[in-house]
């Protein structure tokens, strides 16, 4: 493998400004991850290029989310449905419309009668929120929201419900149980500006292994949003088939996803839930073989907020975690053939083992330390300062 490298200048007003007069050009910045934690991110980096690349994880089994994984046997839509508006175009007429759709929940509080009843309505065009969106998307969402409706359960919950998930659920049934004709049918009639793909389609779950040895499964058991947080260090994440007790699966990306990995400009392991949004998307087999392929540069940049994923763990236990899931599918290759950097702000940021940066250099990563937190953003990054960065380095 041949490495190229050259003096970069963070920011670089002329790449900056060359990117954002031509981001049809742009470069191909892939990031691993889910979650919620990228949206501002990916609204400025459209900016920049139309050409980014979000493989998502498809694991999750909370929320709203865990009903349809339930009752169809399917991956998790919800944060493909987020990152898709998130780097949709904003000027395309009928886009705003699109976005209330696709955000808005069902009531915690209305009846089921009522719900069905509204659901009803927008199956025929004649809600207020589904009128509003122009042909063709508007039949378009009518036509997955009815093959939803016709494949709902007599039982299932629409209480807290995402129209947006609903919308993709109904899609993805329309399609023989395939997820990607629909993300490029929405890429497509929204103006997706980059590329937004689950890692696999698989239907599993996460498992984590703890410091003491128990198992907890589930990705709604471990984020401690929905139940209490873990106080163990998490040594080890893997799949399962079942949410409920622990049935060993392994899920292989297939060659698209491989190539899109190797051709990347530069690879993130980005801000997110750490083990739930991040590790869990290298999961499958052969991410990691084609992360390693790959000569361009490869950045981790920590969370700054609280991630109740990241008990006991410091910078350098993080880094040494991704490394282990990743060689674990590529074998004992050198640290930099899987990251490069790890950004951090670490004057103005909060990080756990922040005397420990030179324990970094021992294992082979560089910490590039920039000016990444502002009094707008504080206490976390600030997604203009972390997008200029990254334009800047390609």
């Amino acid at each position: 493998m041949i490495r190229v490298s050259r003096a970069a200048r963070i920011p670089d007003p002329v790449r900056l400004a060359r990117h954002e007069r031509l981001p049809e050009f742009g470069p191909n910045i892939l990031f691993f991850s889910g979650g919620s934690a990228l949206r501002r991110v990916s609204r400025r980096l459209k900016r920049f290029t139309y050409n980014s690349t979000h493989l998502i994880t498809p694991f999750d089994s909370g929320g709203s989310s865990a009903k349809l994984r339930d009752a169809f046997g399917m991956l998790s839509v919800g944060d493909l449905r987020n990152r898709m508006m998130a780097l949709a175009d904003e000027s395309v007429h009928g886009n705003p419309a699109v976005y209330q759709l696709f955000s808005y929940r069902f009531s915690d509080e209305l009846a089921q009668g009522e719900l069905r009843a509204r659901l009803r309505h927008m199956v025929r065009g004649d809600d207020p929120l589904v009128a509003r969106v122009p042909p063709p998307l508007g039949e378009i969402i009518c036509n997955y929201l009815g093959f939803f409706e016709a494949a709902m359960p007599s039982g299932f919950d629409l209480q807290g419900a995402s129209i947006g998930n609903l919308i993709l659920a109904g899609g993805y049934l329309n399609h023989g149980q395939r997820i990607e004709p629909v993300l490029f049918l929405f890429s497509k009639l929204v103006e997706v500006r980059g590329l937004v793909r689950a890692v696999v389609p698989d239907d599993l779950h996460l498992v984590a292994e703890l410091e003491g040895g128990e198992l907890v499964i589930g990705q709604h058991r471990i984020t401690g949003k929905e139940v209490a947080p873990l106080r163990s260090r998490i040594e080890r994440l893997s799949l399962s088939r079942s949410k409920d007790h622990h049935e060993p699966a392994v899920a292989a990306i297939d060659e698209r996803t491989r190539a899109l990995i190797q051709s990347a400009d530069i690879i993130c392991y980005p801000i997110g839930s750490f083990y739930t949004s991040v590790v869990a998307s290298l999961l499958p087999r052969g991410v990691g073989q084609a992360i390693a392929d790959n000569g361009c540069p490869k950045l981790y940049i920590p969370n700054l907020g609280d991630d109740p994923e990241l008990y006991g763990m410091s910078l350098r236990r993080q880094v040494e975690a991704l490394l282990a899931h990743l060689r674990a599918d590529a074998g004992d290759l050198p640290a930099r053939r899987f990251i490069d950097f790890v950004v951090i702000d670490a004057e103005r940021g909060r990080y756990a083992g922040l005397d420990q940066l030179a324990d970094l250099h021992e294992l082979g990563v560089e910490v590039l330390d920039l000016e990444l937190v502002t009094p707008r953003a504080a206490p976390l990054l600030d997604e203009e300062r972390l997008v200029d960065a990254l334009i800047s380095l390609t």
